[in-house]
């Protein structure tokens, strides 16, 4: 399954500066793991960018992610 992150934001919708958070969406879809209706203008990027501003993202979204995406255990070595 591809995943892809996309944003919730302010009314000044499509400015990269108004993302309120991140949400984890299935393929292209508008409704987040979470449940919340996302717009079609909003920003989208990559699922594996979740790591980078974790204080940006959806709690449930990334729990529920995490449920859905594969360990792979070389990936989790320090």
């Amino acid at each position: 399954m591809m995943h892809q992150m996309r944003a919730e934001t302010a009314p000044a919708a499509g400015d990269p500066d108004s993302v309120v958070s991140w949400h984890i969406v299935r393929n292209a879809d508008l409704t987040a793991l979470c449940g919340k209706e996302l717009s079609p203008a909003a920003p989208v990027q990559d699922a594996t960018r979740w790591t980078l501003d974790p204080d940006h993202n959806c709690h449930t979204c990334g729990a529920l992610y995490l449920r859905e995406t594969p360990y792979l255990p070389g990936e989790h070595t320090g």
